[in-house]
């Protein structure tokens, strides 16, 4: 009973923080550099998740084979590719390291 207790008020408190900001803003244009700065939080955090899954290893920093293969499609994606062309290389390396180790 108590983990659902805590889902329900995890919801609430999700559904609070996300209401708060069209009630604070109320229907105005928020300022320029205001939306600058908000466009730049997405692609921070996704930079911030993909690092720290292709860097971690359980419980401690660690370099291995899932690393390799987020290196290979971050050039592959940096040089223009595709996002399929890059999921796939990152499978291929990733499983070729992971094979040969």
């Amino acid at each position: 009973m108590t983990l659902w207790l805590l889902i329900a008020g995890c919801i609430v408190t999700t559904a609070l923080i996300k209401a708060a900001g069209p009630v604070i803003a109320g229907g105005r244009d928020l300022p320029a550099w205001f939306m600058s700065i908000a466009a730049l939080m997405a692609p921070a955090l996704l930079a911030a998740l993909v690092v720290t899954a292709a860097l971690a290893d359980g419980q401690r920093l660690g370099v291995g084979a899932h690393t390799a293969g987020v290196a290979v499609a971050g050039v592959l994606l940096w040089r223009g590719h595709s996002v399929v062309l890059a999921v796939g290389a990152a499978v291929v390396v990733t499983a070729t390291l992971r094979a040969l180790a």
